[in-house]
C-alpha cells in the first residue's frame, strides 16, 4: 500500500512538472531591447550639423517608436579617420543602425561594409556614397537626401537673374572627393553654362571658412573683374563674404551658398549674401533615423529616398 501512495505522489509530480512547462511555453517571450541607432555625422563645428544633431535628439524625444539614439560627429570635416573609428565604435557599442553623412564617398566604405558583416543596417544621408565602390563590396546602402545637383542649378539660376551674360563667376566646391560636392559644383556649372556665364576658375576650401575666405582672397587679385562667387556649403559663403569685405567689393561681387544656415539667413538679409538652398538639416538626420528604423522593423529592399530641397532668398525669408 505504501509503494502504491509513493507511485501515486511521483505520478502527480511529474504531471505538475509537464503542466509547468506548457504554461511556460505558451507566456508571451519578453519584448526585445529597443534599437540602437547611431548618427554619426561631419564636422559639428559646422551649424547645418549641429542643427542636424538637434533634429535627432527632438525626434527621439518625442519617441514615436522608442529606440536609443548615440550622436556622433568628428571634429573637422575632412578627418576621415576619425570618422572611421566612430563607426567601429558604435559597432562595438551594438548600434543596430548607423545613420550617416560621410565625409568622403568613397574612403567610409570599408569601415561601412565590417559594421554591415557585423549585422548594422547602413542608411547613408547628406553626402551620396560612390555606387561603384560599394558594388565592390557588394552593399546595398540607400541614399537619404537631397538632389544636390538640382539645388545647386536652382540657386545658380537665381543669380544668373541678377547678372549679365559672360559675366565672370568663380566656385568655390567642398571636399574634392565627396559626391555632394561635386553634384553641387555639376549643379552650378549647369546653370552657369545655360546662362552664359564665364566660370574662370574652381578652387577647393573644403567646405571652411577660413580657407574660403583665403582662397577668395586669391581669386580676387587673379580676376578684378569677378562678378560672382558661387560656394558648395553656407561655410564657404561666409567665407568668401569676409574676403570681399576686407577689400571693399561686397557691393560688386556677388554670393550664393548651400544649406540655410542661420548666420547665412542674416547675411542674405542685409544683401551680403543673394541666396541659399535650404536641404532642410533640422529633419535630414530625422528621415535617416525613420528609415533605419522602418528597416530594422519591416526589413526590404533598400531604395533610394529624395528629400526636398529650397531655394531661399530675401524674399522667401
Amino acid at each position: 500500500m505504501k509503494k502504491i501512495n509513493i507511485l501515486l505522489l511521483l505520478l502527480l509530480a511529474l504531471a505538475g512538472c509537464d503542466q509547468g512547462r506548457e504554461q511556460a511555453d505558451s507566456t508571451p517571450p519578453a519584448s526585445p531591447a529597443q534599437p540602437v541607432v547611431a548618427l554619426v555625422m561631419k564636422s559639428l563645428a559646422n551649424e547645418f550639423f549641429s542643427t542636424m544633431a538637434e533634429g535627432a535628439k527632438q525626434h527621439h524625444a518625442a519617441q514615436r517608436v522608442p529606440y536609443k539614439l548615440i550622436v556622433n560627429g568628428i571634429k573637422n570635416e575632412s578627418d576621415l579617420a576619425q570618422q572611421v573609428a566612430l563607426i567601429d565604435q558604435m559597432v562595438a557599442a551594438g548600434a543596430g543602425a548607423i545613420v550617416i553623412a560621410p565625409a568622403d564617398s568613397k574612403a567610409l566604405i570599408p569601415a561601412l561594409a565590417r559594421a554591415h558583416q557585423a549585422g548594422a543596417i547602413i542608411v547613408n544621408i547628406d553626402n551620396k556614397l560612390d555606387a561603384g565602390v560599394l558594388a565592390q563590396y557588394g552593399l546595398k546602402v540607400p541614399f537619404v537626401g537631397p538632389d544636390n545637383r538640382a539645388g545647386a542649378r536652382l540657386v545658380g539660376n537665381y543669380l544668373a537673374g541678377h547678372l549679365a551674360q559672360n559675366d565672370q563667376v568663380a566656385i568655390l566646391e567642398g571636399v574634392p572627393t565627396a559626391y555632394n560636392s561635386q553634384q553641387r559644383r555639376a549643379g552650378f556649372e549647369d546653370a552657369a553654362n545655360a546662362n552664359g556665364l564665364d566660370i574662370v576658375t574652381v578652387q577647393s576650401a573644403f567646405w571652411e571658412q577660413t580657407r574660403a575666405a583665403e582662397v577668395t582672397a586669391g581669386i580676387l587679385v587673379r580676376f578684378p573683374q569677378l562678378k560672382a562667387i558661387l560656394c558648395a556649403n553656407d561655410s564657404m559663403a561666409l567665407g568668401a563674404v569676409s574676403a570681399l569685405r576686407q577689400v571693399g567689393r561686397e557691393n560688386d561681387v556677388q554670393v550664393v551658398g548651400f544649406d540655410n544656415i542661420s548666420a547665412a539667413q542674416a547675411l542674405i538679409r542685409t544683401g551680403a549674401v543673394l541666396a541659399t538652398a535650404d536641404q532642410h538639416a533640422d529633419q535630414l538626420a530625422v528621415y535617416g533615423i525613420e528609415y533605419a528604423l522602418d528597416m530594422l522593423a519591416q526589413g526590404g529592399e533598400p531604395e533610394d529616398l529624395t528629400t526636398s530641397v529650397d531655394l531661399v532668398t530675401m524674399a522667401s525669408l
